[in-house]
């Protein structure tokens, strides 16, 4: 209900901030925002700044992910926008709910021959779910409650509100409408008889899966998943922030990228809240079967039959789709689904192999096999690079919800370490709410990509957020690298050098260790963990480990070639 007040547009923004109950606002230090900032300090919101715009709208994203709740971004619009694309496609690509505000001129400063053009969105609304600009400082309120419903109903993404710089300061009397309005109401669910159609497509299968994607996640359709897993004996494989709906337990629940390679065996899939794009094989052959049937459901119509056709559409929420499905299927459980780990054998026998040496050069998969023998359970796992990320793929098991992220769909490098710095900013706050304490953040990401934003690890020691940073440091461009020895025998523009990345934490107040031994690796990771801040561990890897990958699919967790003009056509001639 709207009060009568008087307040500053900033404090009206920080009012309906805490309505929503967002506690926490990435913003780039400046005056371009000042007079909101001065009512969020007045009013108790956390504000961390960023050092680049994009690490502010990533930060966004990750306090998103984690929490549930819009990431409130705030950067100077003229100056920052071409900086915080990056972010911005990132957070719309995965289905994020980020609000990003951004200051700008009054309208009657723009000159004929200036360089900002008469709509100041114009770089912006290609990329995004929803633009606008607040048109009078009395509408405020309006704009701001529009913008955060926008970024987070039906399928999630990035909503811009252009707010002309005075306004911040205006001060607006009369009604305002300061109280929280419902986000998500995304209550739609399918007919009865489309879920009737896809229960008897999954009562007949002989191999059903289920691929559990970000949007099953948005719609916390965990415990429905969970249910119907169990009911049926239907495996999971948890892609992006679906992944640890149903625990990674390699019994039912697994990881889209390592268990892709029995996709191929499915004759039903039930897509929940996964678009099939590349890293899905575009749920074409070879990475599915041509006669597998396909029951997907999303939120977002257009979603279906997006390359190739869908058996049964099933349009609506994930959560109440998927409750409704195992109540039409019952009880009927059937004999436990060991194909899948069959059609893993071969896989799993040659990633075992790899990374046992006690001597010499560290292979990536000892460190991923010692963080998961020391990280805690409920883990929050951020994973960045290219190269690095792909052995992570092969080792990493998630057991809780909203514990993943990285990069993905768009793979920007270097978006971890915002990414981990939002995600660290959430916990924080939902451990304070819940009295708990907060999960850890543990990013870990290749030397290529932390070069982007390593700078941001100023803006994590400044917020006092404690994250642990693991570089896996193969001196240069270890995919590209890789893949110029494989095609071509040649390697050109693409190393770096074995730097002293850890040198850059000790610069901005973290702890840092270079690490060269394997037997090092635990006890640094130990030590790391009961930091009591945020510490940078380089670990120095094998540069010639990548090459492997390049020559043998069974290794390869994230499937795409180099060089070919058509991924589409040559993104997977086989995963094994």
């Amino acid at each position: 209900m709207a009060r009568l007040n008087s307040l500053t547009g900033g404090q009206v923004m920080s009012r309906i901030f805490q309505a929503y109950g967002i506690k926490t606002v990435f913003c780039l230090a400046g005056a371009a925002h000042a007079h909101a900032l001065y009512a969020f300090a007045d009013d108790g919101l956390q504000v961390i700044s960023g050092r680049h715009e994009t690490g502010s709208v990533g930060a966004a994203d990750g306090y998103a992910r984690i929490t549930g709740r819009p990431g409130i971004a705030m950067i100077a619009g003229f100056q920052g926008l071409p900086n915080a694309m990056g972010g911005v496609r990132t957070a719309q690509l995965a289905c994020s709910p980020v609000v990003l505000i951004l200051s700008l001129h009054v309208a009657s400063t723009r000159e004929s021959a200036g360089e900002e053009t008469n709509d100041p969105l114009d770089m912006v609304k290609p990329f995004v779910k929803w633009a606008k600009v607040v048109p009078d400082a009395s509408r405020l309120a309006e704009f701001i409650h529009a913008a955060l419903f926008q970024a987070a109903s039906g399928r999630p993404g990035v909503a811009v509100l252009g707010v002309p710089q005075s306004f911040e300061s205006t001060l607006i009397e009369g009604a305002i409408d300061l109280a929280a309005r419902p986000l998500a109401q995304n209550v739609s669910e399918p007919s009865e008889a489309a879920i009737a159609e896809a229960a008897e497509l999954l009562r007949k299968a002989q191999k059903p899966m289920i691929i559990a994607g970000s949007g099953a996640a948005w719609s916390n359709a965990g415990e429905a998943l969970r249910q119907l897993s169990a009911a049926q004996n239907i495996p999971v494989l948890g892609h992006a922030l679906g992944r640890g709906l149903v625990p990674e337990d390699m019994k039912l629940g697994f990881s889209w990228s390592l268990a892709q390679v029995a996709a191929k065996e499915a004759d039903v899939v039930l897509a929940v809240g996964a678009r099939l794009t590349q890293r899905l094989g575009y749920g074409l052959a070879p990475r599915f079967r041509a006669i597998a049937k396909i029951i997907q459901v999303d939120i977002a119509a257009e979603e279906f039959a997006r390359n190739r056709p869908v058996d049964v559409a099933l349009h609506g929420d994930a959560k109440h789709t998927v409750a409704k499905l195992g109540k039409a299927l019952g009880q009927g459980k059937r004999a436990h689904p060991a194909w899948v780990l069959e059609a893993m054998k071969a896989r799993l026998e040659r990633i075992d192999g790899l990374g046992r040496e006690t001597s010499g050069p560290i292979h990536p998969y000892r460190l991923g096999r010692e963080l998961m023998d020391v990280l805690p359970e409920d883990v929050i796992f951020v994973g960045d690079g290219a190269d690095i990320l792909n052995w992570m793929l092969g080792v990493t098991r998630v057991r809780t919800p909203r514990s993943y992220l990285d990069h993905y769909p768009l793979g920007s490098m270097g978006i971890g370490t915002p990414l981990a710095l939002g995600a660290a900013a959430g916990e924080r706050e939902l451990a304070a709410e819940n009295g708990r304490a907060a999960r850890r953040v543990v990013l870990v990401t290749g030397d290529g990509a932390f070069g982007f934003y390593s700078s941001e690890l100023n803006s994590i020691a400044l917020a006092g957020l404690n994250i642990t940073i693991i570089i896996g440091n193969d001196g240069g461009w270890g995919t590209e690298r890789n893949g110029q020895l494989h095609s071509s025998r040649r390697n050109i523009n693409c190393d770096l050098g074995f730097c002293d990345y850890h040198l850059i934490g000790h610069a901005y107040g973290c702890l840092g260790q270079r690490i060269e031994k394997a037997d090092d690796i635990r006890p640094a990771l130990l030590q790391a963990l009961q930091a009591d801040r945020t510490t940078v561990l380089n670990v120095i890897t094998d540069p010639a480990a990548g090459l492997a990958r390049k020559q043998d699919p069974r290794l390869q967790m994230i499937t795409f070639e180099d060089l070919p003009s058509s991924h589409k056509a040559h993104a997977a001639p086989d995963v094994a």
